[in-house]
């Protein structure tokens, strides 16, 4: 079965639009179940490619000593 005409079926077994089933990822069982690798986002890493400051510092000359 395609995943277009799982999509169909789906879609006619619950009255949904055919685009939403499409998006909620319907796929057909297999007897032995396929694990897919987990989606995981560094947080840590991706605030500071985002990291902005609010206030701009202001760079002081540097003082002789």
């Amino acid at each position: 079965m395609s995943q277009r005409d799982l999509n169909r079926a789906v879609s006619k077994a619950t009255g949904e639009n055919i685009a939403t089933i499409a998006g909620m990822g319907f796929v057909e069982l297999t007897r032995i179940p396929i694990e897919r690798e987990p989606n995981v986002l560094d947080w840590d890493e991706y605030d500071l490619e985002r990291n902005v400051a609010v206030i701009p510092q202001r760079r002081r000359p540097a003082t002789a000593a």
